[in-house]
């Protein structure tokens, strides 16, 4: 197991617009990606991505959304910045081709300013929230960085999965620990769900 030590960011920086619960509803557009974990959800408004999560998630994907556009009419199909052809890419085991996608995640300066951290953190490497928490200079705030990155609402690629517990523990996924445990095996980490994490004894910052 490979822990990683974030260093700079890379020239990728978020989209971020100023619509926010409103009454018009926004329109965005949701496609589907199958997948060994069952299938995925991708959102975009417009060529930006705004939310992956997996189909058991959906209603949490919708809460989430309407809590940052207020009313969202989804449309099927149609992702014109290419968003799910690159996660089948990923799939096939390009690790790489998700790491410029524009993304817009909403959230507090704090939020955003962990979630951009994730991007830094390579394929096949993992670090813990104490180390996220120190390299964003905010060391004191684990259980904040745990929290932020259990609300990450752009799973897989601002890959919060590659952020494990106190040695190397594998511990708290919002879209469930198997499917934790299969992108980081994906990316070349070997790291075991244990039988009390399974029952819902999960440490999120463990």
């Amino acid at each position: 197991m490979h822990f990683q030590q974030i260093q700079e960011f890379p020239k990728w920086r978020p989209y971020r617009h100023s619509i926010m619960n409103t009454t018009q509803a926004i329109t965005l557009r949701i496609d589907r990606v199958e997948s060994p974990m069952g299938q995925i959800l991708v959102v975009t408004h417009g060529d930006i991505l705004c939310s992956v999560d997996f189909e058991d998630y959906e209603d949490r994907m919708m809460a989430l959304l309407k809590k940052r556009y207020g009313e969202v009419d989804l449309e099927e199909g149609g992702q014109p910045s290419g968003v799910c052809d690159r996660i089948r890419t990923y799939l096939s085991g390009d690790l790489h081709s998700l790491d410029d996608i524009p993304t817009e995640t909403g959230g507090t300066e704090f939020q955003q300013q962990v979630w951009q951290a994730l991007r830094r953190i390579p394929p096949g490497s993992v670090i813990t929230y104490g180390d996220l928490a120190q390299q964003i200079g905010r060391p004191k705030a684990v259980r904040a960085v745990g929290m932020t990155n259990g609300l990450n609402p752009i799973a897989i690629v601002l890959p919060c999965h590659r952020v494990v517990g106190a040695n190397g523990k594998l511990t708290g996924y919002a879209g469930g620990l198997e499917r934790k445990q299969w992108l980081l095996a994906h990316e070349g980490v070997e790291l075991t769900v244990k039988d009390a994490e399974e029952k819902g004894q999960l440490s999120m910052f463990g």
